[in-house]
C-alpha cells in the first residue's frame, strides 16, 4: 500500500434537522433521514485509536440498534477513512467484528475533500444522504493500491450504482479515542 499520510481540507456543511411529521405538514422536501447514533470512546490513546477497533465496532452496533436495524440492512458504510495507516486497519478490524465477513461497500469522503476536522462529519453525512437519494456510492478517489491488512470491499475510483439502498453508516472517529456512528435512511 502507498500512502502519504492524510491531506487537510478546508470546508463547512450543514443539516438541517427537523421532526418527520413537522416536515411533512409544511411540504418540505425530505433528503433522508437519521434513524440511529452511536458513539463510544477508546480510552485509549490521546491521538491513537486502540488497535482492536472494539470502540468503533461499538459506536456502529450502537447506531444499528438506536435504529433497530441489523447489519443485513447495510448496504453502504461511509468510513472515517483518513488514509493513515493505523486509522485504515483499526476501522477495517471494527468493521470486520461487526458483520463478520459480510460488510456492505465502504468509501472514504476524504480522499474528494480532504479532512475537514470539525465539518468532517457533518459533510460525509450528506455526502452519504446523497448515496442514499441517487443510488449511487462516491468512491474513495486514488486507492490503487490498498493495504493487504485492508480487505473490505472498497469503492475506489468511480462511483458505484446501488439501486435500492435503503440504509447507510457514516462513520466519525476523532482523537481522544471518540467514535461516533449515524445510521442514515432514505428520505
Amino acid at each position: 500500500a502507498r500512502r502519504d499520510g492524510f491531506v487537510m481540507g478546508e470546508g463547512a456543511g450543514v443539516l438541517v434537522l427537523e421532526a418527520a411529521d413537522h416536515a411533512r405538514a409544511r411540504g418540505a422536501r425530505v433528503f433522508g433521514r437519521i434513524v440511529g447514533y452511536g458513539a463510544s470512546n477508546d480510552a485509549f490513546h490521546i491521538t491513537q485509536p486502540d488497535e482492536d477497533g472494539r470502540g468503533a465496532a461499538q459506536a456502529m452496533r450502537a447506531a444499528l440498534r438506536d435504529a433497530d436495524a441489523s447489519v443485513a440492512d447495510v448496504g453502504y458504510i461511509n468510513a472515517h477513512g483518513t488514509g493513515t495507516p493505523i486509522n485504515d486497519r483499526v476501522e477495517t478490524r471494527a468493521v470486520h467484528a461487526l458483520f463478520n465477513g459480510g460488510a456492505p461497500p465502504v468509501s472514504s469522503t476524504k480522499s474528494a475533500i480532504g479532512h475537514l476536522l470539525g465539518a468532517a462529519g457533518a459533510v460525509e453525512a450528506i455526502a452519504t444522504l446523497e448515496a442514499l437519494r441517487r443510488g449511487v456510492l462516491p468512491p474513495t478517489l486514488n486507492l490503487t493500491e490498498p493495504d493487504p491488512e485492508c480487505d473490505l470491499d472498497y469503492v475506489p475510483e468511480g462511483p458505484r450504482e446501488a439501486p435500492g439502498l435503503e440504509l447507510a453508516l457514516s462513520n466519525s472517529f476523532a482523537f481522544g479515542g471518540q467514535n461516533a456512528c449515524l445510521a442514515l435512511a432514505r428520505g
